[in-house]
């Protein structure tokens, strides 16, 4: 079973930057699609981004020209770069990896809160 576990979320100001963390247990060269969720209390679990294993990404309209999706299969890493954040880019944000089998694998989440 993969473990994704993510981390760097955080309390920010309006305009600040975080940069998410998600690291993989298993070698994500095997995986078709990584990607980047977030959800807000009482909405529903949103795609943010996401990269396929020939790294062509895909945004949100949102987020697109603020959030950057980057994977390091040598480190076995997603990362999330997130920059000129807004208070409606608080969520909680979750990491997803999708195999070839089609298997879909979550981490627990990390909080991300823009906030003055």
């Amino acid at each position: 079973q993969v473990q994704l576990v993510e981390s760097g979320g955080g309390l920010v100001q309006p305009g600040g930057s975080l940069r998410l963390s998600c690291a993989a247990s298993i070698n994500i060269r095997g995986m078709k699609t990584m990607a980047w969720y977030r959800q807000a209390p009482g909405k529903q679990r949103d795609l943010v981004a996401n990269i396929n294993s020939g790294g062509t990404t895909n945004y949100a309209d949102s987020v697109k020209g603020r959030l950057t999706i980057s994977r390091h299969n040598a480190e076995n890493t997603v990362y999330l770069q997130m920059n000129s954040l807004k208070p409606e880019d608080t969520a909680v944000y979750y990491c997803n990896a999708v195999s070839y089998f089609g298997n879909n694998n979550w981490g627990q989440g990390t909080q991300v809160t823009v906030s003055s």
